[in-house]
């Protein structure tokens, strides 16, 4: 079996770092927090083997991908813009995007902006949202005691300080509590607690740091991760979280535009970002903005991690999803 290789390119202003592995149409990867082109090693190898060019970037602000200091340069149409660079780059006129996690968001606003550039996508774990009536951090949840991890990451420097001060252990805290093989008592119930934040404490105060890592993932997998943001630091990832009401400001001229493209959503059902305030509805609703979603996907026993807990699942589906095109 071959292995990826590695290059950079000039795209949208900044370097970007890709894998890519195959030759064949485009189906572009865009990863998600806190990862890299490395959440993607299965679907690399997969993709190529099936007849496809996969292309796994770092994304802005991660890996050996560059970081720009400035914090409103971090929003989804910097992000969006980088992936159409990375097709300019490579001289394709288009391709299929895939997104997990933040790169979800990427993905499906790629497809919803550019559906000459991207003409299908994949969204792992987080649905396409519309675009709300209201800015998105003044209904995310908070108490006295506790606050939403996306309102924790807004003031600079703090998550920064609390994530790099172990980054190996901040890594394997994040990963194993974020899978599917964390013991939960209600498996699949919403919580009204998932996400927060104690103000007592940090991200990773309720995070259990595992005695042995899940089958998924091994230690040269956390050492090739910690060196990565060893590299890079935290603060270009959490930039994406600081421009969450910028980016909904921003996108008020699609408010109420469907996505056209074909599209294929998959999710864990012990994501807990299914458990978010809200989430089931918006997935169960997403034909409604989507017209030609081709099916929702919900893997039993899968966490967030999606791509890397259940390789072998996800790699038929999306086959089988751009076989179907």
């Amino acid at each position: 079996m071959s292995e990826p290789t590695h290059r950079s390119i000039e795209s949208n202003g900044i370097r970007i770092h890709i894998a890519e592995q195959g030759s064949g149409p485009l189906v572009l990867l865009c990863h998600g927090f806190p990862e890299s082109w490395y959440s993607w090693r299965h679907q690399l190898n997969a993709l190529s083997a099936a007849g496809f060019h996969a292309v796994a970037p770092d994304m802005r602000g991660y890996g050996l991908t560059d970081q720009p200091a400035e914090i409103e340069r971090y929003t989804l149409f910097h992000l969006v813009g980088d992936m159409v660079g990375v097709l300019d780059a490579l001289g394709e006129k288009t391709a299929v995007i895939v997104g997990h996690d933040w790169g979800a968001p990427v993905a499906w606003h790629a497809a919803l902006m550019r559906p000459d550039r991207f003409r299908a996508v994949v969204g792992l774990s987080v649905p396409y949202r519309p675009r709300g009536s209201i800015a998105p951090t003044t209904v995310m949840p908070q108490n006295p005691d506790a606050s939403f991890y996306q309102l924790y990451f807004q003031a600079p420097g703090v998550a920064e300080a609390e994530l790099e001060a172990n980054i190996r252990v901040s890594l394997r805290k994040i990963l194993y509590s974020g899978s599917g093989d964390v013991p939960r008592r209600n498996p699949g119930a919403p919580s009204a607690g998932v996400g927060m934040v104690p103000r007592a404490g940090g991200f990773l105060t309720r995070m259990p740091d595992p005695e042995s890592l899940p089958a998924w993932l091994t230690d040269a997998d956390l050492d090739f991760y910690a060196q990565q943001f060893k590299h890079s630091g935290f603060r270009g990832g959490l930039n994406w979280y600081r421009n969450i009401d910028r980016n909904w400001e921003l996108m008020a001229p699609y408010a109420g535009a469907p996505v056209t493209v074909p599209a294929l959503y998959m999710a864990g059902d012990l994501d807990l970002v299914v458990s978010f305030p809200r989430m089931k509805e918006v997935i169960a609703d997403l034909a409604r903005y989507i017209p030609q979603l081709r099916g929702t996907l919900m893997l039993p026993g899968c966490g967030h991690w999606t791509q890397q807990e259940r390789a072998g699942e996800v790699n038929k589906a999306l086959i089988d999803f751009l076989r179907g095109l």
